[in-house]
């Protein structure tokens, strides 16, 4: 093992204090469950978007991108190349990270950071924080002996010593098997921890054995923190996703990948039984969105360019009861690799590029619907053989969506106390009978969506 700096011993003698694992999360704790994932945001506008629309949205989380300091340049995926573990990145430094943590804590939304721990950097230079660097050497960190002895690119999915040893895409693979590796990744995540973070997203834990991952986490000052990793499924691959689940939640992509074919080719019918009766893993331990960051570039998933396609779709997996819903609240790109508008400065949504996804009326306006059903089953299903579909959620909550081409109006049976509520979708009053029947008229690629407790808009 490489000699080590005095700082790098003191940090991995903080963050090898082994403590007793507990049960992993099988959600995101407590009652509100959706997050909204800030791409790319920088930590002061976060702060702000706490406070004035992910708090009074009903959000449970906010997702921010890596804090790390990482390689130079403009492109997003620089984020995810950190070169060490200060809080030094293009969206903020440490004061602006502890702001924005306590800012959205005062605002009753937690705070998910995603943790580049898989790797380090691909090339040579000088990080967002002043830290120079060369592949495989980060001084203070991390030196040669630190990495895997796979110096080439990862070309064979079938092999699992290949993908878990070899290099994603160039970047220097972290050998997480080793002790001190496992201390100082420990020791990055339990810096965040003092500082108030409430759970991470582990990138390209398909990359790392499960194992490695479960003992990092045991590390931790909190080893019970929600915990969410990125593991794309691939059939026949040699790692599946359904390794992880006994160290925390795991993100479902199947369940993006489907969604997308679903609404743009086959019938929205089909979605009768989604979730677990089409093979995925048990929705208590998984994470699903309709796009991330990846897949809304590489086209294997709907985007912000769908439209009422898109919106029709998150607001279907936001009334639908599987897995924990994260909501991709990016900006504009005609070029894969470009970075974010101003650095990550939001000055106003719908502007300089920036989408705001999280805060589409349609969008926002399901994260309170989500929490007044949660724990209620699908009840009521209807659909026409097509593009068209209802489905009450118990006694608490009533949704239809027409992704017809033409207009719907249709009696629905409803289990929903009879009176008058509010279609969130916009904004209009409607009336249950006392047989719990609601009569509505749909326009194409229109929703309707009700719940217990929202009688007024």
């Amino acid at each position: 093992m490489a000699r080590r700096t005095l700082a790098g011993v003191a940090a991995l003698a903080v963050a090898s204090v082994v403590m007793t694992p507990t049960v992993a999360e099988a959600a995101p704790p407590g009652t509100k469950d959706v997050t909204a994932v800030l791409f790319e945001w920088n930590f002061h506008s976060v702060a702000r978007e706490c406070t004035t629309t992910l708090g009074p949205a009903g959000y449970g989380f906010v997702q921010v991108s890596p804090p790390a300091e990482h390689i130079q340049g403009s492109q997003w995926w620089t984020s995810y190349q950190p070169v060490s573990y200060k809080i030094a990145g293009r969206l903020g430094d440490r004061t602006a990270f502890r702001n924005m943590v306590n800012t959205c804590h005062a605002a009753g939304v937690k705070v998910v950071v995603d943790a580049v721990i898989n790797h380090m950097s691909a090339g040579n230079g000088t990080g967002t924080g002043g830290s120079a660097y060369t592949k495989y050497t980060y001084p203070g960190l991390y030196s040669s002996p630190d990495f895997d002895n796979c110096t080439s690119q990862i070309n064979n999915y079938q092999d699992r010593w290949n993908v878990q040893n070899c290099e994603l895409v160039g970047l220097a693979d972290l050998d997480t098997g080793e002790n001190y590796v496992r201390g100082a990744i420990a020791g990055y995540l339990n810096d965040l921890l003092s500082l108030g973070v409430d759970g991470f997203r582990i990138d390209a834990a398909k990359h790392m054995p499960a194992a490695d991952l479960a003992n990092i986490k045991s590390r931790l000052s909190r080893p019970g923190v929600y915990w969410k990793q990125e593991a794309i499924h691939g059939a026949g691959e040699a790692v599946q996703p359904s390794e992880y689940t006994g160290t925390g939640d795991v993100q479902e992509f199947r369940y993006a990948f489907d969604l997308k074919r679903v609404f743009t080719n086959e019938n929205l019918a089909y979605l009768k039984n989604y979730g677990e009766g089409w093979g995925y893993m048990n929705g208590g331990v998984s994470g699903v969105f309709v796009d991330n960051h990846d897949t809304e570039r590489n086209g294997s998933t709907l985007n912000y360019k769908d439209g009422a396609t898109y919106t029709l779709a998150n607001v279907f997996m936001l009334a639908w009861p599987y897995g924990s819903p994260d909501i991709n609240s990016g900006y504009e790109f005609s070029d894969h690799d470009a970075g974010p508008p101003n650095g990550g400065q939001v000055n106003a949504c719908w502007q300089n590029g920036w989408k705001c996804q999280h805060a589409w009326p349609e969008i926002r306006s399901m994260v309170a619907f989500r929490n007044a059903t949660r724990g209620q089953a699908v009840t009521n299903w209807w659909d026409n053989g097509g593009d068209a579909i209802a489905f009450g959620r118990g006694s608490k909550g009533f949704v239809a969506v027409n992704h017809e081409s033409g207009s719907l109006t249709r009696t629905y049976q409803t289990s929903l106390p009879s009176g008058t509520y509010c279609n969130v979708q916009n904004d209009t009053q409607v009336t249950v009978d006392g047989s719990g029947r609601l009569t509505a008229t749909l326009g194409a690629d229109r929703a309707l969506a009700v719940y217990a407790g929202k009688s007024s808009c």
